[in-house]
């Protein structure tokens, strides 16, 4: 049975190797964008990760609400953390974000369970 964890972080690692092998400069000057707008400031790692989880839980982007449930697991957000981001979230994007929460919160569930075996 595969991962899903795995099967994501592998998909989007291959993707964006080829993706930034063309050597597109706008391309490459986004992703550094968007890698230093996550770095420590004046505003936290976790309270940047909270911030990106429940923005992209708005604007329905499972991908990124993936990406920012794996990075709200590194920087110790706890589950209770994350059900409120996602509240606020389904909240503000309505009954649509619904389906996202959903795949959200399976996708937590599948960290704990990565996390848990990796651990032992």
């Amino acid at each position: 049975m595969s991962n899903p964890v795995e099967e994501f972080n592998a998909y989007r690692s291959k993707m964006n190797e080829k993706l930034l092998a063309e050597n597109n400069k706008l391309i490459k000057r986004f992703f550094n964008l968007d890698t230093n707008a996550f770095t420590e400031g004046a505003l936290d790692k976790k309270t940047k990760e909270l911030l990106g989880l429940v923005a992209s839980t708005v604007l329905r982007c499972d991908d990124c609400v993936k990406y920012h449930l794996e990075g709200c697991q590194k920087e110790g957000v706890s589950k209770e953390q994350v059900m409120e981001t996602l509240g606020i979230g389904t909240l503000i994007g309505g009954s649509i974000v619904i389906p996202h929460l959903r795949r959200a919160f399976e996708y937590w569930e599948e960290l704990e369970a990565h996390n848990q075996t990796h651990e032992n």
